[in-house]
């Protein structure tokens, strides 16, 4: 069964592609698309984590963070670092890989990596 691209699912994806790999939370992405309310987008937001489109991290401040999935597999794994900007406040995602080894018998499902710091672009301001 096919799922119905609507303009509210069509823009809140828009907004995560156009967020340059950087991590939105939920109330970045109301104030962006403020014409949804925001169970719509909480509900759009839950849907695209149960297809595989986007995946979340919690912070180190309890604040979930949103990414589109680039290059995911089959296998739907995050298993790496995520940067945040002590300054700027922006959320990135790392892209190198982390090897986390669990028992035989253990099945790891998702890894969650934070870093804080200052990015390079606030680190050249």
């Amino acid at each position: 069964m096919k799922k119905r691209q609507t303009k509210s699912k069509k823009a809140v994806l828009n907004c995560l592609k156009c967020s340059d790999n950087y991590g939105l939370k939920a109330e970045e992405i109301e104030n962006q698309l403020p014409q949804f309310d925001r169970v719509t987008i909480y509900r759009i937001l839950q849907g695209f984590l149960d297809d595989g489109i986007i995946h979340k991290v919690i912070s180190n401040d309890g604040k979930f963070y949103y990414f589109k999935c680039l290059n995911c597999s089959e296998i739907h794994y995050h298993n790496h670092y995520h940067f945040k900007c002590d300054q700027c406040g922006k959320v990135e995602c790392m892209h190198n890989e982390i090897e986390v080894k669990v028992p035989k018998d253990y099945m790891v499902e998702n890894v969650n990596f934070w870093i804080t710091g200052v990015c390079a672009l606030c680190k050249n301001n």
